[in-house]
């Protein structure tokens, strides 16, 4: 089944494309919904997992990582494919856990890792409610490829997910605070790592804004990661970066010098989307988000904002146009972008699970 072919032109490449699944390109020229739909979203979000998966056999922090951490937390939209997607992650982990532990220490391996331990506990979690054996092997492994700072090695060549040992470290602390019971079960070592980690969060400035709303992510799971005046100072980071049009935008995050390595500052800073700062998918619900999860309520008139910008921008493909810090091909953030709004929704009461069971 292809999605919105009708953005999709000779000259670009589909976003993603496997066996019968053909996601057109993205482009921030795709028209705007008419209204709100969860099963546009949620088809593009199957759809693209799938055949990430099919296609590249890989765990991408920007794909089927992100959709493992976040398809649990929607009742009942994602039961085959998260089914599917666990059988891949479960092999994943027998693979990297069949070669020694000083193999995976080096690249994108230790923030790989996190995000398999983290996609396996987001199951336990919203599942069985019960630590699996899986999830339990994913984080003891995650732990042995912890750096001597506590921190996960990171590339430094793909924002924001790919980006630093920070970001990196942030995933690997949502792990094990979403992972139920395991933080209560490790042995000394185990729990010496652990609390490593959590000094490294609590000690490393954070490269930029961005993996500041991380942090504060982790610190609303995390008990005592944050005091009260950190989380209240955090808060008024994020709101004082929201746009006039009630929306945020990735690129007020972060200068183009801490977005990573290489000719991306660069490229940034001849950006016109720099400049302006357009209000985008992935930032919007991230924010949104993380500020209900750190306890602003619904009526709070940021989130009020938020919500209205998410629910109006909308892409006819059911995606929400999220311009990469990368290059302009395969977007691939519009993911991510697609995936936040809709957690961002739930999280303020716009999506009724019960009742988009039947919808899709």
């Amino acid at each position: 089944m292809a999605i919105a072919a009708g953005f999709l032109q000779d000259r670009e490449s589909p976003q993603y494309e496997s066996g019968k699944i053909v996601v057109a390109a993205a482009r921030s020229d795709e028209p705007i919904r008419k209204e709100f739909s969860f099963k546009a979203a949620t088809d593009y979000l199957a759809q693209g997992s799938q055949a990430w998966t099919e296609k590249r056999q890989c765990l991408a922090c920007h794909t089927n990582g992100t959709f493992m951490q976040l398809a649990p937390l929607l009742e009942g939209a994602f039961d085959q494919e998260i089914d599917q997607q666990r059988r891949f992650f479960v092999a994943e982990l027998r693979r990297l856990s069949a070669v020694p532990a000083s193999s995976l220490v080096t690249g994108l391996k230790p923030t790989q890792t996190a995000y398999l331990a983290n996609g396996l506990a987001s199951w336990d979690a919203n599942g069985s409610g019960e630590l699996s054996s899986e999830t339990k092997q994913a984080l003891d492994l995650m732990l042995q490829l912890q750096s001597k700072d506590g921190s996960y090695l990171n590339l430094a060549c793909w924002p924001p997910f790919e980006s630093s040992p920070f970001h990196g470290a942030t995933v690997a602390a949502l792990a094990l605070t979403t992972a139920p019971g395991y933080l209560s079960q490790l042995d000394d070592t185990q729990t010496e790592n652990a609390n490593r980690l959590k000094r490294y969060l609590q000690s490393t400035p954070p490269p930029h804004d961005y993996a500041r709303v991380l942090l504060l992510w982790v610190g609303t799971q995390w008990r005592d990661l944050l005091s009260a005046k950190q989380q209240k100072e955090l808060i008024e980071m994020i709101l004082g970066h929201q746009n006039i049009d009630g929306g945020w935008s990735i690129r007020s995050f972060g200068t183009p010098e801490t977005w990573g390595g290489g000719v991306r500052a660069q490229k940034l800073r001849t950006d016109p989307e720099f400049l302006t700062n357009p209000s985008d998918g992935h930032q919007t619900g991230l924010v949104i988000m993380v500020l209900r999860d750190a306890g602003l309520p619904v009526t709070h008139p940021a989130i009020q904002a938020g919500v209205a910008w998410l629910k109006s921008n909308q892409r006819v493909s059911g995606r929400w146009w999220t311009r990469s810090l990368n290059t302009d091909r395969s977007h691939f953030i519009t993911y991510s972008g697609t995936f936040y709004p809709l957690i961002a929704l739930q999280k303020c009461g716009e999506i009724d699970s019960l009742a988009t069971q039947s919808s899709r």
